[in-house]
C-alpha cells in the first residue's frame, strides 16, 4: 500500500509540474493525410519571406542553469577553446534582452566546442515557438558560430508548422556576456517557407 500510495503521489506532482509548462501549439493539421494534402497544393503555393527578431538568454551559471556540459574530451581542460566540451541547452527566446522580457519560445538543441584554433561552436538547434502567431512551429539551425565575431551567420535548414520547408539565415550578435559565461544573443532571421 506505502509503494502504491507513492507513485501516486509521483503522479500527481509530475501532473501538476507538466501543467504548469508552457506548451506549444500548432494550428496547422500534423498528421500523415495532412501533411500530404499539403504536399499536394505545394505547387499552388508562392514562398513567404518571414522575419524574426529575438533574444536568447543563455544561463550557465546559478542555481537554474538553461545550458550545462553533457560531455568533454580528456584533452578539453587543456584546450584554450574548449576543444571537445559538448552542451545541451534550452534556453529561453525573448522580445526584448531584458530577463522579465516576454517569452516567445525555446532554443533547444546541442553546441559543441569544435574548432582547436578559434572559439567556435557547432550548433544544432530548435527555435521552438511557444507563443503568439508562430505559437506551434519551429525553425532548424545547423551551423558554425564564431562565437568571437560581431556577427554570426548561420544557416536555418527546416522547420515545421508555419516554417514548413523553411530555409533561411540567422544573424547572431552577443548583446550582453557576463564574467560567469551567461549570455543574451540577439538573433535576427529571414526565413523563406511555405
Amino acid at each position: 500500500m506505502a509503494k502504491l500510495n507513492s507513485i501516486l503521489l509521483y503522479c500527481s506532482i509530475a501532473i501538476v509540474i507538466l501543467s504548469s509548462i508552457p506548451l506549444a501549439h500548432c494550428n496547422i493539421a500534423q498528421g500523415p493525410k495532412a501533411v500530404e494534402n499539403w504536399f499536394q497544393k505545394l505547387s499552388h503555393a508562392k514562398p513567404k519571406i518571414t522575419k524574426l527578431h529575438f533574444y536568447f538568454h543563455d544561463i550557465v551559471g546559478g542555481k537554474n542553469p538553461t545550458s550545462i556540459p553533457i560531455a568533454q574530451a580528456n584533452s578539453t581542460s587543456h584546450s584554450p577553446t574548449a576543444f571537445g566540451t559538448l552542451a545541451i541547452l534550452d534556453d529561453r527566446l525573448t522580445t526584448g534582452p531584458e530577463i522579465n522580457s516576454t517569452t516567445i519560445g525555446r532554443a533547444q538543441g546541442i553546441v559543441g566546442a569544435a574548432s582547436l584554433e578559434e572559439f567556435s561552436l557547432l550548433m544544432s538547434l530548435n527555435f521552438v515557438f511557444t507563443h503568439g502567431k508562430y505559437n506551434g512551429s519551429t525553425l532548424s539551425l545547423l551551423g558554425r558560430n564564431t562565437v568571437l565575431n560581431e556577427y554570426r551567420e548561420m544557416p536555418i535548414v527546416g522547420g515545421s508548422g508555419v516554417f514548413r520547408l523553411a530555409r533561411g539565415i540567422a544573424t547572431a550578435k552577443t548583446h550582453t556576456l557576463s564574467k560567469n559565461g551567461d549570455a543574451i544573443v540577439e538573433y535576427n532571421i529571414v526565413v523563406l517557407h511555405y
